[in-house]
């Protein structure tokens, strides 16, 4: 990142020799002479392709106009750019098609500059493009495992975390910010959400755990956020809560902590002291609604057993309904009929696993 800041131009870009303005004080028209290169590489080099990179691994990505603009050759920043807008127009795409991205980046991607401009170009995509926060921290979580090059400055979810660093260290001047500034702090904030719940961490005996440095920042870009409570931070921290509530509470909760329940109590705060409008009111208390109610989730308070007349009340109502010769209906509550009814059931049993496109859904053996 600090390499992107310091030269301002992408490491595929090239620059122009600028030509100096004559000043009044010249008598005739001053020639600019650029500056000779000398170069070692030859105009007849055939060009450069990673190992990796096959020209025509998907025919969508690699259309005519495609070709037609870059004539076969792409940088890095190129590259990835046009892919990561190939995933922002496609996102069902990334399963098919980021196993031979990452296998190309792998052969391209070798120095620390490189990387760190991956990491950079991906950042911008997921917080300035809109609905691409989901499909880029997927991108994040893959690239971090499948991804080579480990350099002294960090591998590639090292880097990424440390970009996220950076802005999350301006929390709280941009809550305060401009409309400008806010908003790109909100697309920043809805990316580290889902860059927890995505990036996986996997452990030295091979358990899949999450960023326990994410879910404290979240903690934070909450406090933050509700410190300045106009009504653009506070629809971001509705949204952010929606996305990560019951995980986050989860995570909280296995280590002794209550920090949902103060989260809770900030924002009934809110709602009767700050002046925000009413329609943000009536969002904060829906989600309040939503926490008391488990956020939306159903757990059963005791082990599964299998229901009968005897344990379930609605055991009858859950069982289908025939029809006699004669068009009366009746169901495994009607004792005349309880034989006929077994019958039919196991009739209906027959095939219970096949969909309407013919797949079975069961197991061997089943």
């Amino acid at each position: 990142t600090e390499h992107l800041q310091q030269t301002g131009i992408p490491s595929g870009s090239q620059d122009k020799a600028s030509v100096p303005d004559s000043g009044p004080e010249m008598d005739e028209p001053q020639v600019a002479v650029a500056p000779v290169v000398t170069s070692k590489l030859s105009a007849k080099a055939p060009e450069f392709y990673p190992s990796g990179y096959n020209q025509n691994f998907n025919q969508n990505f690699a259309d005519s106009s495609y070709e037609d603009r870059y004539d076969g050759y792409l940088t890095l920043a190129e590259y990835v750019q046009d892919f990561l807008n190939h995933l922002t127009e496609q996102p069902a795409c990334f399963e098919t098609e980021i196993e031979q991205f990452a296998e190309t980046l792998n052969d391209w991607v070798t120095a620390d500059e490189a990387l760190q401009e991956l990491v950079e170009l991906i950042y911008q995509q997921a917080t300035s493009v809109p609905n691409f926060s989901y499909i880029g921290a997927r991108l994040c979580n893959y690239l971090s495992h499948h991804l080579t090059i480990s350099p002294q400055t960090g591998n590639f979810r090292q880097l990424l975390l440390q970009r996220c660093q950076t802005e999350y260290e301006n929390r709280d001047e941009a809550t305060k910010g401009d409309e400008t500034t806010r908003k790109q702090f909100h697309a920043f904030v809805l990316f580290l959400a889902e860059l927890y719940l995505n990036l996986e961490i996997k452990g030295t005996k091979g358990q899949v755990t999450r960023a326990d440095i994410l879910q404290e920042g979240l903690r934070e870009l909450l406090n933050a956020l509700f410190s300045n409570p106009v009504d653009s931070n506070l629809i971001c921290a509705v949204k952010l809560l929606k996305l990560t509530g019951s995980v986050l509470e989860d995570a909280w909760k296995e280590k002794g902590r209550n920090d949902m329940q103060e989260m809770i109590q900030r924002i009934e705060n809110v709602v009767l002291d700050a002046n925000c409008s009413r329609d943000v009111k009536h969002m904060l208390l829906k989600l309040v609604e939503l926490r008391s109610s488990n956020w939306g989730r159903v757990h059963g308070t005791s082990p599964h057993t299998e229901a009968t007349p005897e344990n379930d009340p609605n055991y009858f109502m859950n069982e289908p309904t025939f029809y006699t010769s004669d068009g009366v209906p009746f169901t495994a509550a009607d004792p005349d009929y309880q034989e006929k009814y077994q019958e039919l059931l196991e009739r209906e049993d027959l095939f219970p696993d096949y969909e309407e496109n013919g797949t079975d859904l069961s197991g061997p053996g089943e």
